[in-house]
């Protein structure tokens, strides 16, 4: 089973996730996806963002990784805005809405409205919150989802 790698993208306060709505949920995720047969999770994760957010990142450092029992490890890494239009992504997710993917929009969250709102991975939403506020630790923070 492939890892998904993931971002995480703050500027001017704000966190970019992407607003979804499938099968009558609304919540909002962090941008990413699989990771693709011959490329690393590094890789995968810019590559993400370009597709869904329209912009090209480039790597601070590895951040978290979310494990889950009996689904693939999600990677996320805290990531610079290099250039692009935010909200430009042409992914695969954008072609044709449809009752089982859902709906895919790019939006920035206020800080202050992270917690308040359905972002998941929960726990990675509040190491977010507590990482900004307290400073990124150096080291990959472990977060097992059962």
């Amino acid at each position: 089973m492939r890892n998904r790698a993931g971002i995480i993208l703050i500027h001017e306060g704000k966190l970019a996730l992407m607003e979804r709505h499938k099968q009558g949920r609304h919540y909002f995720a962090f941008p990413g996806g699989g990771v693709d047969e011959g490329e690393t999770d590094e890789q995968a994760a810019v590559r993400e963002a370009e597709e869904e957010l329209g912009i090209r990142v480039e790597i601070v450092h590895r951040t978290a990784e979310v494990r889950r029992s009996g689904r693939r490890n999600q990677i996320y890494f805290l990531v610079r805005w290099v250039d692009g239009e935010f909200g430009t992504g042409t992914g695969e997710e954008y072609d044709e809405p449809d009752e089982f993917n859902g709906t895919y929009n790019p939006v920035w969250m206020p800080l202050e409205e992270i917690l308040k709102n359905n972002v998941v991975p929960h726990q990675l939403a509040e190491l977010v919150v507590k990482s900004h506020r307290e400073g990124w630790k150096k080291d990959t923070e472990i977060i097992l989802e059962t």
